[in-house]
């Protein structure tokens, strides 16, 4: 679905503010997949993502969406971003019409869609972000909450129904709940749409919860690729570069040096706690018990 070739991008290129963002990344992303890219600040993930819909245009390398050169002579930038919809953070701040029904339907109208046909992309966009249209519509976005309002801004990429959605960021500044909440309703929006998503986040507690792939960029570079389990299998490495594996593969690693015999690469809660259960009950204690003498290393948390 994207691919991109040897891309670098420089910025202020022959300025004393030069800078480079992206050197020589080759990545393809396929149809339906659900990619996260995670990587310590400044290390290009924002840089990258903007390349996939044409914001920004490669210094060298090339980009292609669907097949296509999107900068080649005739492709149209329009309909490329037609159909990858890019969210940066905190989108709710793009948000500015009177009603949540006028700002979904932004997009659509500017398409020259008939009103019928607009109407059917603002009930469906909301509805696939959770957001009754009977109970928000005509409320204006000024009145939501926090999580609701970025709920809207995304509908109103849905909108324009792209076949790939990448978030910068998403979760930014919500609070547990309302990163719960979103995670879940793009895990069934990509269930129910079978759309492409691409999540850029720092957070890999959270992360975890959407996406199955993960990108690992460092120094303008792809210093992994590959499933959950096997990049986090990497967690000495991960650490060189600032990053650390979500808090219960770090436990299961703490568990296992003091002697319980757990696998290490479980990446979700229940497979956590099936982990430990199984551990214990081969090894004829209790989940009351501790698993063995001395206190746990202490990482990241205490």
């Amino acid at each position: 679905m994207i691919r991109v070739e040897n891309l670098t991008h420089v910025y202020l290129r022959g300025t004393p503010m030069e800078s480079v963002g992206l050197r020589g990344v080759t990545l393809a992303i396929e149809a339906g997949e659900r990619v996260g890219i995670i990587g310590p600040t400044g290390s290009g993930k924002s840089t990258l993502v903007q390349h996939f819909n044409g914001l920004l245009r490669p210094t060298e390398g090339k980009v292609y969406v669907d097949g296509a050169d999107i900068h080649q002579r005739g492709v149209n930038l329009k309909t490329v971003r037609q159909m990858v919809g890019l969210l940066f953070q905190y989108p709710e701040h793009q948000l500015f019409d009177e009603t949540v029904a006028d700002d979904v339907a932004f997009g659509p109208r500017n398409l020259g869609l008939d009103g019928e046909e607009v109407e059917r992309r603002v009930t469906q966009a909301l509805e696939a972000v959770g957001l009754d249209p009977q109970r928000f519509a005509r409320r204006s976005p000024f009145t939501l909450s926090g999580g609701e309002m970025r709920r809207a801004a995304i509908a109103g990429v849905l909108a324009m129904e792209p076949r790939v959605l990448v978030l910068d960021e998403p979760i930014a500044g919500l609070d547990p709940r309302g990163r719960r909440d979103l995670l879940a309703r793009l895990a069934e929006l990509h269930r129910r749409r079978k759309i492409t998503l691409v999540v850029v986040s720092h957070s890999v507690d959270e992360i975890v919860r959407v996406v199955d792939r993960l990108v690992v960029m460092h120094g303008g570079r792809v210093a992994m690729d590959g499933r959950l389990r096997q990049v986090f299998a990497r967690a000495e490495e991960l650490a060189v570069m600032g990053l650390r594996v979500p808090t219960l593969t770090d436990l299961l690693r703490r568990l296992r040096a003091r002697g319980l015999d757990v696998r290490t690469d479980a990446v979700t809660e229940e497979e956590a706690r099936a982990e430990v259960l199984r551990a214990l009950k081969a090894s004829g204690r209790s989940g009351r018990q501790s698993p063995a003498p001395g206190p746990l290393p202490q990482g990241r948390g205490g």
